[in-house]
């Protein structure tokens, strides 16, 4: 039999399956197929107007996939490769990371064995000119950025640099090439004996880093393990097996899916893990999705390892992708996955799309981010551990051990200076100006952990750069604020002189506007009986903005790990991991391998 003779029969032989499935429906293909034909030939023949048909066919698809459930997508031909590129690990470019600041492109870092790097281009470098055209000015964002500085490899931009400790304007002509995507934000011991790696999504590249990343902790001693999935929303599904291959022995269940056209498939872990043997503790909460499911489901299935944290997202489908014949791809939903105990994670998503991604929202107004016990799941969902442990399917995965979030961190004072950006546009800007007199004093994060301290110059240049972009510090919150005032207001209808003399609410709320003095001095009483919880909450918001700039500055000089090795210090949950993972009597109680 011929090549050509084998796939005429392939694809005979899929095309007939097709339409059996088509024809073991219980509708009449003439109420779908031919309905939409025919309702698109009426708007060609028919139409008032001359109508866009890509565009309107474009916009059914979309809309058909948001009756189906939420992770049935469409991805046009411009967005499949943007869109793939954390996926793939690597995408064509110059080879640096920006940030916009002050309406200009800024380098942050440059990507090590990039062509930017080889042609000299510095972290801190201010980017003004692409291929002679100005790149300045409140019309540039992040898409103009990417759109002109990435292109296929072996094309050339030119790009105009000012650096400041140069005069004028410095010109590159940069070849772009291939630019590796990491998948792992931070490495490093946590303890003499308890190695941290922090897996941001599941990419073609992620297997490569994690084994590269375990074998550096081992040779630095480490015996026990943290692996951190935190606002992992996830990525390839074997990728995510592969993971879990690493903590299990032989043969054992990873996850199976299955659908009404995808039979059921087993994956199973095999003899090569990487670290079968020690403690093991992974880090989850509401952000942690798909393939972070699979990898905590399977580990807390077989009592491999302890989770910690808060419930996770919540997604138990799996999506294949089918070309389009213009490019475009459908991301369809073909089938459900199960952990191995058999649950299905998957979030109720019956009402709507809108309610499905307002969900860690609902869970914060609700009190379950903080309370355990407003999270509650029914008795039909309820399955056994490999060691005889309860755990539950729907709504995602519930930690073994519950973390609440700290809410103290997150003062009003703070919420402002992360939606004005104002954090990072003054570690920029400081950054700027020290660069090299900080790297000469602290040539490498070691050196910056031990030594560098935010002095008093900077705090206060900070406060004044913040209040400049419009970011005070307030006596008092916002809800607290609100009661003041509306206690001052109760207090003037209750003056007989003043209800007489203001017969109605616009007139009382005109006085009220301008005798301003009178409700900044109840506000000022009112701020100086706050009580020690208040007080309390105060110093961890200020606490946790200090660390915060500290750990900016260390990712501008150094790198992302850096960072992380800053905050960490103020992680509670991070923290609270510390404490788990050096108590074996808690692996005893709960009874997990170790």
């Amino acid at each position: 039999m011929t090549i050509i003779t084998k796939r005429f029969l392939i694809v005979f032989i899929l095309f007939s399956v097709f339409l059996a499935r088509v024809n073991a429906q219980d509708y009449d293909p003439k109420t779908t197929d031919q309905k939409f034909n025919y309702a698109l030939q009426l708007i060609r023949f028919a139409y008032v107007e001359k109508v866009n048909e890509p565009k309107i066919v474009e916009k059914s698809i979309i809309e058909m996939l948001k009756e189906l459930d939420p992770h049935s997508i469409y991805i046009s031909k411009e967005e499949i490769t943007r869109m793939n590129e954390p996926l793939e690990g690597k995408f064509d470019g110059i080879g640096v990371q920006f940030q916009i600041v002050k309406d200009t492109i800024v380098v942050v870092e440059i990507v090590t064995g990039g062509p930017s790097e080889k042609l000299g281009i510095m972290a801190g470098d201010k980017i003004v000119s692409i291929d002679g055209k100005n790149c300045t000015g409140d019309t540039i964002n992040n898409n103009y950025v990417l759109t002109h500085l990435r292109g296929k490899k072996g094309t050339v931009v030119k790009v105009g640099i000012v650096r400041k400790s140069r005069k004028g304007m410095m010109e590159f002509n940069i070849t772009r090439d291939v630019i590796p995507l990491t998948s792992i934000d931070a490495v490093f011991m946590a303890t003499p004996e308890v190695g941290y790696i922090r897996l941001d999504r599941f990419s073609r590249t992620s297997m490569e880093e994690f084994r590269k990343a375990l074998a550096d902790l081992k040779s630095k001693g480490m015996k026990n393990l943290i692996l951190d999935l935190r606002e992992n929303s996830g990525g390839y599904l074997d990728v995510a097996i592969d993971l879990a291959d690493e903590f299990l022995d032989n043969d054992k269940m990873v996850v199976y899916t299955e659908g009404i056209s995808s039979p059921r498939q087993e994956y199973k872990s095999t003899q090569k893990g990487g670290f079968e043997k020690g403690k093991l503790v992974v880090m989850i909460d509401e952000g942690s999705a798909s393939a972070s499911e699979i990898v905590s489901g399977a580990i807390q299935d077989w009592d491999r390892g302890l989770l910690v944290g808060r419930r996770s997202f919540g997604k138990g489908l799996v999506q294949r992708p089918y070309d389009l014949p213009d490019g475009s791809v459908i991301r369809l939903t073909t089938a459900k996955y199960y952990t191995p105990s058999g649950r299905w994670i998957q979030k109720p998503y019956n009402d709507g799309l809108e309610n499905y991604y307002k969900d860690a929202l609902h869970r914060y107004t609700n009190g379950e981010l903080v309370n355990p016990d407003k999270i509650h799941f029914p008795d039909s969902l309820k399955h056994k551990t490999n060691n005889g442990r309860t755990v539950y399917g729907g709504g995602g995965i519930m930690p073994d051990i519950f973390i609440p979030m700290d809410t103290s961190k997150i003062s009003d004072y703070y919420v402002d200076l992360r939606r004005k950006n104002v954090l990072n546009n003054f570690v920029m800007d400081y950054i700027d100006k020290n660069r090299e007199a900080l790297l000469k004093k602290y040539p490498n994060f070691k050196a910056f952990e031990k030594d560098y301290k935010l002095t008093d110059e900077f705090l206060s240049n900070f406060t004044a750069f913040a209040e400049k972009e419009g970011v005070k510090k307030t006596i008092v919150n916002a809800d607290k604020l609100g009661k003041i005032i509306n206690q001052y207001y109760d207090k003037i209808k209750t003056d007989t002189t003043l209800s007489v003399k203001y017969k109605n609410y616009q007139e009382l709320a005109a006085y009220m506007a301008q005798n301003t003095e009178a409700l900044n001095k109840e506000i000022a009483k009112n701020a100086a009986k706050e009580d020690e919880a208040d007080k309390k909450a105060a110093e961890n918001s200020e606490k946790y903005i200090l660390v915060q700039l500290k750990a900016l500055v260390a990712r501008n000089l150094y790198d992302i790990n850096s960072y992380y090795q800053v905050v960490k210090d103020v992680d509670d949950a991070f923290m609270k991991t510390i404490e788990i993972i050096q108590n074996d009597k808690l692996f005893d109680k709960l009874k997990v391998n170790h």
